[in-house]
């Protein structure tokens, strides 16, 4: 429970840590903000809104006092100096979605893993509404946990997209189900290692135990390493196995077995109307959730044929002269951009590039197989893509300054039959704001074209 005679200090003022400081304020907690920017490079509704409510503000600076517990924006690592001397002079250091589930409300889901979140936790979202459930689809798709556990009623479900930086601050988190969709280096930056990204993710279900479910990508060796670790009832999936137990493809359906036996059956996959092996993917897994939470076959079965995706995720812009333009500015990894690719047939004149998380550029390039026709670069990563694209002999592309030079370049590229793919297996910081911004800057630029 919220300690409110305890003193906060929000660090990071994104959707998430404002959404914290509203929660804090409104529950009449001693709090206080922190931001690394200074009050002219934030929105100047953010700070009229602090400084009405009272709230000491510390932009651009760091506090000089200590506080019982500081809340974490995703985007804030716990190893800056100032956190850390706090941690050592006993400060609680904790992330957002640990004070939400703090506020003791309603049941939650958990999903991660590298790639699919988004799209899992929004079917899973929608799973649970058409179920009849007071549902709350929250967490890094972009709806802060907190601002919604406040009007949210006991029974309410948080279906919530959960990132290795919210987990790692985690304490006390404790899901009805978790899921672990697939796990492939990423934030190499921050995690500095592939184990200490797993050891991340794995806190999804450290809280868990028997009564509890954990569905785990049977497919994904990375994420299978971790099933031990787990105290929770394991529900695995695979698209590529019949599976004793879990959720799998029998005879071109989706279905649940156990023990051996067909014991729920959803849909077929070509009903399904989300392109390629990674939503297939998504599916299982959805389904895999929706069931452990109690949610009927068919109700699962209704909505895995009707969801037709979400924005920024293989997002059919226009087609311009036989040329078809994909959005798939959440390829924000190389593994979702292969996935992007592998979903695509025909030539591919693919948008890359953007900040640089420490991935390795190798495999992205080897996926290419003739399908990429040529590459526009962009971004803070656009000479190290390049590099390795000469290395292995790719050298169809170019480099552009911004959106607008990348779409013209690409257009002109294209002919009839082409898709303009942007997928560009970085993050977006380097040049927006967020993932959301890139894309529909593309999207803009996309149907600007005559």
């Amino acid at each position: 429970m919220i300690d409110r005679n305890a003193s906060y200090l929000v660090v990071g003022m994104g959707r998430s840590g404002l959404g914290a400081a509203r929660v804090l304020k409104q529950l009449g907690c001693r709090l206080a903000v922190q931001d690394s920017k200074t009050e002219a490079q934030l929105p100047a509704e953010l700070t009229a809104e602090m400084k009405a409510a009272g709230i000491p503000c510390y932009f651009g600076r760091e506090p000089e006092e200590a506080f019982d517990v500081i809340v974490l924006s995703p985007g804030v690592p716990k190893e800056l100096p100032f956190l850390q001397r706090a941690a050592e002079a006993g400060s609680r250091i904790i992330g957002e979605l640990e004070l939400a589930w703090q506020m003791d409300k309603g049941h939650y889901v958990a999903i991660t893993g590298t790639n699919g979140k988004t799209t899992t936790t929004v079917l899973c979202g929608e799973i649970f509404a058409a179920a009849g459930r007071e549902t709350h689809v929250v967490g890094n798709v972009g709806l802060a946990v907190s601002g919604e556990v406040l009007t949210a009623g006991p029974e309410s479900w948080f279906v919530t997209e959960v990132s290795s930086f919210q987990l790692d601050v985690t304490e006390e988190f404790h899901p009805v189900v978790s899921a672990i969709l697939n796990i492939t280096p990423d934030h190499m930056d921050r995690h500095k290692t592939l184990e200490n990204y797993k050891a991340a993710k794995a806190k999804v279900f450290r809280q868990q135990g028997p009564e509890d479910c954990c569905v785990l990508n049977a497919d994904d060796p990375e994420t299978m390493t971790l099933a031990p670790r787990c105290r929770a009832k394991l529900c695995p999936f695979s698209r590529k196995t019949l599976l004793a137990d879990g959720c799998c493809v029998e005879a071109g359906e989706l279905v649940l077995r156990k023990e051996g036996k067909t014991v729920a059956r959803f849909c077929r996959a070509d009903e399904l109307q989300i392109p390629g092996a990674h939503n297939l993917e998504n599916a299982l897994a959805a389904a895999a959730i929706s069931y452990a939470a109690g949610i009927p076959a068919e109700t699962i079965a209704s909505v895995l044929r009707s969801f037709r995706g979400v924005e920024h995720r293989m997002e059919p812009v226009r087609e311009l002269g036989g040329i078809r333009f994909i959005n798939d500015s959440k390829g924000t990894n190389p593994d979702a951009s292969i996935k992007a690719i592998e979903a695509i047939p025909g030539g591919i004149i693919l948008l890359a590039g953007g900040y640089d998380k420490g991935s390795s550029y190798d495999e992205f390039i080897g996926a290419f197989q003739g399908k990429v026709k040529r590459m526009i670069l962009m971004g803070a990563t656009a000479e190290k893509i390049r590099a390795e694209a000469e290395r292995q002999g790719f050298t169809d592309l170019e480099m552009a300054k911004d959106m607008h030079e990348s779409v013209a370049k690409a257009y002109a590229a294209a002919a009839p039959g082409d898709t303009v793919l942007l997928s560009p297996a970085c993050a977006s910081w380097d040049m927006y704001r967020c993932f959301e911004e890139r894309g529909e800057d593309f999207k803009a630029e996309v149907l600007a074209l005559k």
